[in-house]
């Protein structure tokens, strides 16, 4: 779909400023692309909890590649902050590129800085971010340790958080695989969402081991289903 895309890409840039044609663009087509393939049973839980026309820092454990097609499936309007690494790979690195979507270079001060303006700038302007706070893929499925980035941001913009927990794009392609599997079933449960009033704490790395110990046992449930 690469092509298509990118005369889109093209023809809107003029006036799509904020890339949110290309954004949608990117949302159908995972819808398509996840559609075609039959061996992949998806479950989408607590769609209700996107709140249209509501601003999310959206966080999302993470245990595939797969997991940002499946995650646009949530047909919500947001801006994938990514470490820079992953402008790198083909395709999914100029897709990054083409949307706008917000990059980091973690082990430099200087992007993390322009990381958080920009962060900020969407989250004012209207616009819900999407990280995964693990930082990368989980090789053992489960949830690791959260870094504060995302939770610095809901603190200090004053943000309601959205908590997802996705089980089985793990299977479909791990971590360090190159090879796609079917026959798995994927679970998505977006959970409610936690306000800045329910926080009870001003302090990003409390706040991360809060939703992490959230998501854990709701990680195990999915696995039951």
């Amino acid at each position: 779909m690469f092509p298509v895309t990118f005369i889109i890409w093209i023809i809107a840039l003029p006036f799509d400023k904020k890339r949110v044609v290309i954004h949608w663009v990117l949302v159908y087509e995972s819808i398509i692309l996840t559609r075609l393939v039959p061996i992949w049973k998806v479950r989408f839980e607590g769609r209700e909890n996107t709140i249209k026309n509501k601003t999310f820092v959206i966080i999302s454990n993470h245990q595939s590649m797969m997991d940002i097609l499946f995650l646009n499936e949530l047909k919500m309007r947001f801006k994938w902050i990514s470490k820079i690494e992953t402008t790198k790979v083909p395709f999914i690195g100029w897709y990054l590129r083409m949307a706008d979507y917000i990059t980091v270079d973690r082990g430099n001060s200087e992007s993390k800085e322009e990381m958080l303006m920009k962060s900020y700038s969407c989250l004012k302007d209207g616009t819900s971010l999407m990280i995964f706070p693990e930082g990368t893929r989980s090789p053992d499925k489960q949830i690791a340790f959260f870094k504060r980035g995302a939770f610095q941001l809901a603190i200090s913009a004053r943000m309601p958080i959205l908590p997802i927990v996705i089980d089985g794009t793990g299977g479909v392609l791990p971590k360090h695989g190159l090879i796609f599997s079917g026959g798995h079933k994927i679970n998505i449960k977006i959970l409610e969402p936690v306000y800045p009033d329910s926080f009870e704490t001003t302090d990003p790395e409390e706040l991360a081991a809060k939703l992490r110990a959230l998501m854990i046992p709701v990680l195990n449930d999915l696995r039951k289903v």
